[in-house]
């Protein structure tokens, strides 16, 4: 079984930055995919951004140039810096963590950006 904490969520205005973690702990062998994902009222969870143990990531159009994702394998721990946060960022992030053959997910740490 594997546990997700995430951290970083909360309160800023358009234009802010904030930084989110997310520490996965447990029985962790090989940690493939690590993500972020979002989930705003009324739509569905959609991917952010995403990296995988290569280093390899991949963004979300919306996103791209605004958002960083990067990951200590060591710690076993995922970022996702957010930068020039507009209202239309606001939503529940969810980090999401592949260890073949099961992905688990966190409970969510929500961002609220106002204007």
């Amino acid at each position: 079984q594997v546990t997700l904490v995430e951290s970083g969520g909360g309160l800023v205005q358009t234009g802010g930055s904030l930084r989110l973690s997310c520490a996965a702990s447990g029985s962790i062998f090989s940690i493939n995919f690590m993500g972020w994902y979002r989930q705003a009222p009324g739509k569905q969870r959609e991917l952010v951004a995403g990296i995988t143990s290569g280093g390899n990531t991949n963004y979300a159009a919306f996103v791209k140039g605004r958002f960083i994702i990067s990951r200590d394998n060591a710690k076993n721990t995922v970022y996702l810096q957010m930068n020039s946060l507009k209202s239309e960022d606001t939503a529940v992030y969810y980090c999401n963590v592949y260890t073949p053959p099961v992905a688990y997910w966190g409970k969510g740490t929500l961002v609220t950006v106002s204007s």
